[in-house]
C-alpha cells in the first residue's frame, strides 16, 4: 500500500507583499512568503538529518511530549497541521492505531513527497492510517469540529497571520479536545536568549553551512525574535475561543509547548 498524498488548497503567498493582516495586533510582522514556502522545500532532502545533528536527537523527545500533550487516543481522527517530513504524524498514528486516521497537511510539497517516502518504508499497519495534503494553515479545508486532536510542530511561527490559524484549528477541533503547539520558545529570560542566539550563530548555521544550507537556517534568529512569548500566545488561544490554555517551556526554555482546550 503506498502513501497517499493529495494536493488541496495550497498557500499562494507572493514573496515580498505581505497581506494587510500579516501585522499583528502586538506589532509584529510576520515575515512569511512564498521565499518561506521554498526554503522548506530546499531543505526537505537533508531536514531530518539535521533535526537529529542539531537537537543530538533531543527533538524526538519533544514531539513525543507535544503528541501526549495533545491527548489523541485509539480509533480517533486527528490532525498534524505543517506536518513536514512526517514526524508528528507518524507519532500521533500510534497513538491512534489502525482504527484511526491521521491527516498530514503541510505548504512544502518536497517535504511531503519525503513523508510519504518514509511512510511506504514503514511496515506497521497504523502507519497506513495517515494521509498527507498540501494545503492553506489559514484556510483548512476540513469541516467544522472534525478533529479529535491537532499537532503543529514548528508551524504556527512560520504562518503569516496567526490569529487566522488558531482560529482554524479552533474550528476543525472538536470540543473538549485539545491542540498541542511545539516551536521555539520566545523566552524573556535574557540568558536563555544570549545562549538561544547564541546556539544558532555557532552551532545551527555553521552545521547547516556544511550541507550549504547556511542562508536557510540564518531566519531562525528573526524568526523566533518575531515570535510570541508563552504568555501571549496563551492569550492568542484564549482569543481564538478555546476555553484553557497553558504553554510549558521545555529543554531548559528553549524549546516551548502550548497545550489550549476547545
Amino acid at each position: 500500500m503506498t502513501a497517499l498524498l493529495r494536493i488541496v488548497s495550497p498557500v499562494t503567498f507572493t514573496g515580498g507583499n505581505l497581506p494587510d493582516n500579516s501585522r499583528s495586533r502586538r506589532g509584529t510582522v510576520v515575515k512569511c512568503s512564498n521565499e518561506r514556502r521554498v526554503l522548506f522545500n530546499r531543505i526537505a532532502p537533508v531536514y531530518d538529518n539535521l533535526n537529529d545533528l542539531l537537537s543530538l536527537g533531543q527533538h524526538r523527545i519533544w514531539k513525543n511530549m507535544a503528541v501526549s500533550w495533545s491527548g489523541a487516543k485509539t480509533g480517533n481522527n486527528v490532525l498534524d497541521l505543517c506536518c513536514g517530513s512526517g514526524d508528528l504524524a507518524f507519532l500521533l498514528s500510534e497513538k491512534v492505531g489502525s482504527t484511526g486516521k491521521v491527516m498530514g497537511l503541510d505548504f512544502s510539497c518536497e517535504q511531503l513527497a519525503v513523508a510519504a517516502t518514509r511512510q511506504n518504508l514503514k511496515a506497521r499497519s497504523c502507519y497506513k492510517c495517515i494521509e498527507w495534503m498540501e494545503g492553506d494553515a489559514l484556510e483548512l479545508p476540513f469541516g467544522d469540529c472534525e478533529f479529535d486532536a491537532i499537532t503543529m510542530g514548528y508551524g504556527l511561527r512560520n504562518v503569516v497571520d496567526r490569529d487566522r490559524a488558531m482560529k482554524e484549528m479552533y474550528r476543525v477541533l472538536k470540543p473538549g479536545s485539545r491542540v498541542s503547539i511545539l516551536d521555539f520558545n520566545k523566552s524573556n529570560q535574557s540568558v536563555t536568549t544570549f545562549m538561544q542566539d547564541w546556539m544558532i550563530d555557532n552551532v545551527v548555521v555553521p552545521v547547516a553551512t556544511v550541507y550549504g544550507l547556511s542562508k536557510e537556517y540564518e531566519y531562525l534568529k528573526s524568526s523566533i525574535n518575531g515570535y510570541l512569548t508563552g504568555e501571549e500566545l496563551e492569550t492568542l488561544a484564549l482569543e481564538a475561543g478555546f476555553s484553557s490554555a497553558r504553554h510549558y517551556e521545555i529543554s531548559g526554555g528553549f524549546m516551548g509547548n502550548l497545550v489550549a482546550e476547545r
